[in-house]
């Protein structure tokens, strides 16, 4: 796998803490932001496969939407541990979380992937709490736990030894403003911030706890090419779910030098409670009666992975 490795000037998150509060109080009714040691993601409502999100933290944006479109490349197929790998994550222990294309040569089917896996013992131990969620042949969602640990086409990546640690808790209740999205409000906000001179990347895990949200996920592959980018996001599959349901996130606030291809922003979910809800997140649809809770770190590096030769010049999935 080709990669490329940038190196991130990564402020204090008491410094983040600050920039972000603005944002968050303009956004919501209710908001708090806080420096806090990361609770047991482990346990509910989060389900994640370590306890925390602290120790060599790093992200990778691997493969891309280009796979894509015009027509799926079905030869990118990819190795979560051998991801990891690629990230320089420690052998001896670690995680991945994030969102990504499901391994359709494992599943039979295209399909919306929420990484989460632990490690152990050089990779000989792995836990993998990773979740799918594909269109059924009635037009239905099922979300489950995925048998494997590949994925497929795209896939990005928050990488740390999983340990407890500070980390920003963001909690955020009753939407007023304009950014539906909790994401790409905390995003923008960073970018308003930092400008295009000094990137900032997130990853970490949020529960949408009250309120309705919107999500897609992909069918599976079309018989014919996609035309346009407009005739791809009519392919897929547009859904409303009422909380709860746990997102695995991955945000810059930049692109280091406009070089790197990054998929700016990308977040995945599935059901805690074994109901058929999940996708990608797109952003609420109950503005008063949504409510958040967050648990996000910085990663120190980006790694650009397998990038595809033709980079679009904006995300297909809008």
């Amino acid at each position: 796998m080709k990669v490329d490795k940038f190196a991130l000037d990564t402020p204090s998150l008491g410094e983040l803490a600050q920039k972000l509060k603005p944002a968050l109080e303009q956004n919501y009714n209710h908001s708090s932001i806080s420096i806090e040691i990361c609770p047991d993601l482990r346990r509910p409502p989060f389900h994640l496969a370590t306890q925390g999100l602290s120790g060599n933290e790093r992200i990778a944006d691997v493969g891309g939407q280009p796979n894509l479109f015009p027509e799926p490349r079905l030869d990118c197929k990819f190795s979560l541990p051998a991801l990891a790998q690629a990230m320089e994550t420690d052998p001896k222990g670690g995680s991945l979380i994030g969102a990504g294309a499901g391994p359709f040569h494992v599943l039979g089917t295209n399909s919306e992937l929420a990484p989460n896996l632990s490690w152990q013992d050089n990779f000989d131990n792995i836990n993998n709490q990773t979740h799918f969620a594909k269109i059924d042949k009635d037009g239905s969602v099922r979300v489950g736990k995925c048998p494997s640990t590949d994925c497929a086409l795209m896939i990005n990546l928050f990488g740390s030894t999983g340990l407890p640690g500070p980390v920003l808790k963001i909690s955020a209740r009753g939407r007023k403003g304009s950014f539906k999205s909790f994401t790409e409000c905390i995003r923008q906000a960073l970018s308003a911030a930092y400008g295009d001179e000094r990137p900032i990347s997130l990853g970490g895990a949020f529960v949408v706890k009250s309120g309705r949200s919107r999500y897609h996920v992909m069918p599976d592959f079309p018989e014919k090419p996609f035309e346009n980018a407009k005739q791809l996001n009519d392919w897929l599959t547009y859904h409303d779910f009422d909380a709860p349901i746990v997102c695995l996130s991955v945000l810059h606030s930049a692109d280091p030098g406009k070089a790197m291809g990054l998929r700016m922003e990308h977040t995945h979910c599935f059901s805690s409670v074994g109901e058929n809800k999940g996708g990608h997140y797109h952003h609420d649809e109950s503005g008063d009666e949504v409510e958040y809770e967050a648990y996000f770190n910085t990663a120190r590096v980006i790694y650009r992975i397998d990038r595809p030769v033709v980079t679009l010049e904006r995300d297909l999935h809008d």
